[in-house]
């Protein structure tokens, strides 16, 4: 009587074997019509492309917008974001070696955050079509302009590799996650209130300066209104105690409030993602930026000018915009995930339900 083999030792069934796209390479990359592998790439051009435009600009002097904060410094500012995104570049080429390293796609975030310092002034340029907030704005540096907005779109293409790596890391779907719609999941959260919160001390500072008061100010004439620089508009509405800033500081608290509430649901998903994301990643460097400022001259550490204001105002007012873009990123995050429709392409596999293992 022959002895029936053990289930282990059976031949897999032909039907259930992977398919040849399927199959890692034998050198262990993803084959080449893999998302991964594409995103991958992407950001691994991206970052070759913009390095070398920094390289050649250290080489040839101040060239290519990328001595953006740093004009009077020699070559430093450009062999500086020669190094860093050099450095990226070795970062993406790992990342298509070791699709499976689950550490590299957090080390991707760092650079889509390295990405948005650098081009974070681009999402702030809308300001100069705004003829209401000043009619007298310094001429636009056109070759800075274009160089930021090439470093957001390398924060886009760098945040698309690293969610790739990251899902195909933990064998989740690379279109959604593998995560199912959680239309619960904008409760439970207090981002909406600690962004709206963070906005309050500007939005309260100017509106006092518009009724006359001069708290934080230690200069002549009017605090937050230059006639110079402000449109008719903007005088008319400061004369009658509105500040137009303070208006958009409250349109901000707004969009926030809309993300996590269910009423939030109702505008179209796009522009509410397309805005939150924006806000965040233009308020949270910038603030952080104008609150290191406001410690340093605080401090002593630095003689800087602050056109006539306490530095307690750039710590305190400013400051909070890097709060607001840091708690508007969350809100903006949950509202992403509660509003997600079910995947076409991976229907009937099982779901991701934590948000450790899903990579967003």
């Amino acid at each position: 009587m022959t002895s029936k083999r053990p289930l282990a030792d059976r031949p897999t069934p032909r039907s259930a074997r992977p398919s040849r796209s399927d199959r890692p390479s034998g050198s262990g990359r993803l084959p080449r019509s893999d998302r991964r592998s594409r995103a991958g790439r992407a950001a691994l051009v991206w970052s070759l492309g913009y390095a070398t435009g920094a390289a050649l600009a250290a080489l040839t002097g101040p060239a290519f917008g990328y001595a953006l904060l740093a004009k009077k410094t020699g070559t430093a500012a450009e062999t500086a974001a020669a190094a860093l995104y050099g450095a990226t570049a070795l970062l993406g080429y790992a990342m298509l070696r070791r699709p499976h390293a689950k550490r590299l796609s957090t080390a991707a975030w760092a650079v889509v955050a390295l990405c948005l310092t650098s081009g974070f002034a681009a999402l702030l340029s809308p300001l100069h079509l705004l003829f209401f907030l000043s009619r007298n704005q310094p001429a636009i540096d056109w070759a800075a302009l274009a160089n930021q907005s090439l470093a957001v779109l390398g924060a886009v293409l760098w945040g698309y590799a690293a969610l790739a790596h990251r899902r195909g890391a933990h064998g989740t779907c690379l279109h959604c996650g593998g995560h199912a719609p959680a239309p619960e999941a904008h409760r439970g959260t207090r981002a909406d209130l600690i962004a709206a919160a963070a906005l309050v001390p500007y939005a309260a500072l100017k509106t006092a300066w518009a009724l006359g008061a001069t708290v934080g100010f230690t200069g002549a004439g009017r605090p937050g209104v230059d006639p110079e620089y402000t449109s008719d508009l903007g005088i008319r509405l400061y004369d009658h105690g509105v500040d137009v800033t303070a208006v958009l500081a409250v349109l901000g608290m707004l969009l926030a409030l809309a993300l996590t509430r269910t009423r939030g649901r109702r505008p179209p998903r796009l522009p509410l993602l397309a805005l939150g994301w924006a806000g965040a990643g233009a308020l949270a460097p910038f603030g952080a930026f104008l609150a290191a400022t406001g410690v340093l001259v605080w401090t002593g550490s630095v003689d800087l000018d602050l056109a006539d204001h306490a530095p307690w105002v750039f710590v305190v007012a400013y400051g909070g915009f890097s709060c607001y873009g840091l708690a508007l990123g969350r809100a903006t995050l949950l509202y992403q995930r509660a509003t997600r429709t079910a995947c076409d392409h991976c229907q009937g596999r099982p779901r991701v339900t934590s948000a450790r293992r899903g990579g967003g």
